[in-house]
């Protein structure tokens, strides 16, 4: 519910019965150039049949404003393409392109698509290191560095991330959850997790963060992010150094 856009109860957008009325009034003032035709039906969208409804749609419009004397130049279908963050099916990419393409070539309109997260989604991951395993009278805590103002995700939208350890040692898997240290109940990647046993000093990835791990941080807590690192060809290099405390003073001013 958090990262749907295109339902009626949705602020983003205009509705398409309307948005008709707004291209004609639109095209009455000499200052204003019409030239395409934007949607966004929301984020991680694994059905191609809703891609397929909501383009019929577009190209309907489009063919209603052709009708009228509005000559578009472009649509763009935007983005919302769904990775796999779990056990997901893959979305029928191929299926989309084949549907898009046929639609525009018989009209002769260029088709735009976002297909950010789609891309750089699945190539990046938070790393943290356990620093405490703690456990109570109803559960077991993995107490990791990092927190949810490095990955908001899973506070923010409940968002699931696959919690990948660097050790896999032998040991009963049990369920825990896996905690930043900031004090919120929010600061949380996973609830519930089955993991093998686990240490402090131990590496967990959290997969899937590259669209919007960085992207949506912050200095929440007066902490310094961390270092952005890429990988190529097997060799790393960092790419955004790591944020220190001095640098989150820098252009502040104190009274004497």
């Amino acid at each position: 519910k958090y990262i749907a856009t295109g339902l009626k109860t949705s602020k983003f957008g205009i509705p398409i019965k309307k948005a008709f009325e707004i291209y004609r009034a639109a095209a009455k003032f000499r200052n204003i150039k019409l030239s395409g035709i934007h949607q966004h039906i929301g984020s991680q969208i694994l059905d191609g049949a809703v891609y397929r409804e909501s383009m019929g749609k577009i190209f309907g419009l489009y063919d209603r404003l052709a009708k009228s004397g509005i000559k578009l130049n472009h649509i763009d279908l935007g983005g919302g393409f769904g990775i796999k963050y779990d056990a997901e099916e893959r979305l029928d990419l191929s299926g989309i392109a084949a549907y898009a393409g046929a639609e525009s070539k018989k009209r002769g309109v260029k088709i735009i698509f976002e297909p950010g997260r789609f891309i750089i989604g699945p190539a990046g991951a938070l790393i943290a290191r356990v620093q405490l395993v703690k456990k109570t009278a109803h559960g077991s805590f993995v107490v990791v560095d990092a927190g949810m103002n490095d990955l908001i995700r899973p506070a923010f939208y409940d968002a699931y991330h696959k919690a990948l350890p660097s050790v896999r040692r032998k040991g009963a898997v049990k369920k825990h959850d896996i905690v930043g240290p900031i004090c919120e109940s929010g600061d949380f990647f996973a609830k519930g997790r089955k993991l093998s046993p686990v240490k402090a000093g131990d590496i967990i990835a959290l997969l899937s963060a590259g669209a919007y791990g960085f992207a949506m941080s912050s200095n929440y807590n007066g902490r310094p992010r961390p270092a952005e690192v890429a990988l190529r060809g097997g060799r790393a290099r960092v790419i955004r150094r790591r944020e220190s405390r001095a640098g989150l003073l820098k252009g502040t001013q104190y009274e004497k």
